[in-house]
């Protein structure tokens, strides 16, 4: 069974949100400070996280650029609808996804499913340097692993399918996320930000080209 772990201080809403969670065959587990929800992640290993932002202890900031240290376990960021800074933080420390509260629980069971849809195995796959192993959710360049974050993880592999092609940020929204992109939306440009340091850092040759405008392209390299 899928277990979820419930990071929020409020209580009600703890209890029935997991009441709903459960009614929809998950396994739930909760905490109500950002302290114990870390320790809790770390020790039960949980197969995603709905982590509040506004926590007593640490906030839901500090957990998540804690647990990144430790763990690629999926992360949906809890956060006040509207409030831009918080969802373009979470996604800088790694969230897989964020919704806005207040929410609909039906919108919430939805984003779930697709996060943990997009982390089904897949075959390998190497296209020069870079080797994709969905079944571990590890990506190998040039034979040293990237330490990517789940969503990071996912983004490039939609690239690594389209190797050399064209792919529109908003099909790269679209398939890693589950939504489409909205105007001003970084949430693409952050990952991919991202990517490109980590591959960088094991070879300064290592290129996504920018499309301004349209999208982003992995340029092939021999291994």
């Amino acid at each position: 069974m899928t277990s979820i772990h419930i990071i929020d201080d409020d209580e009600t809403l703890c209890e029935l949100l997991g009441d709903y969670l459960r009614d929809n065959g998950f396994s739930v587990i909760t905490s109500h400070n950002g302290t114990s929800g870390l320790e809790t992640t770390l020790s039960e290993q949980p197969d995603l996280v709905l982590l509040d932002v506004m926590l007593p202890g640490q906030n839901g900031f500090d957990v998540l650029r804690a647990l990144r240290k430790e763990s690629h376990v999926p992360v949906l960021m809890l956060t006040a609808r509207g409030d831009e800074i918080d969802r373009v933080l979470g996604l800088e420390l790694g969230a897989d996804d964020y919704v806005g509260k207040p929410f609909s629980h039906r919108e919430l069971v939805a984003r779930i499913q697709a996060i943990l849809r997009r982390l089904q195995p897949q075959p390998n796959n190497r296209v020069g340097a870079l080797a994709m192993r969905p079944e571990s959710f590890e990506a190998h360049y040039h034979d040293q692993r990237l330490d990517l974050t789940a969503a990071e993880f996912r983004v490039l592999n939609i690239l690594f399918e389209r190797a050399g092609e064209l792919v529109d940020k908003d099909v790269i929204s679209r398939e890693a996320f589950g939504r489409r992109l909205q105007p001003f939306d970084r949430h693409v440009d952050i990952h991919i930000s991202h990517i490109r340091k980590k591959m960088t850092a094991i070879d300064p040759a290592a290129c996504i080209k920018t499309v301004r405008g349209s999208g982003y392209q992995l340029l092939v390299q021999a291994p």
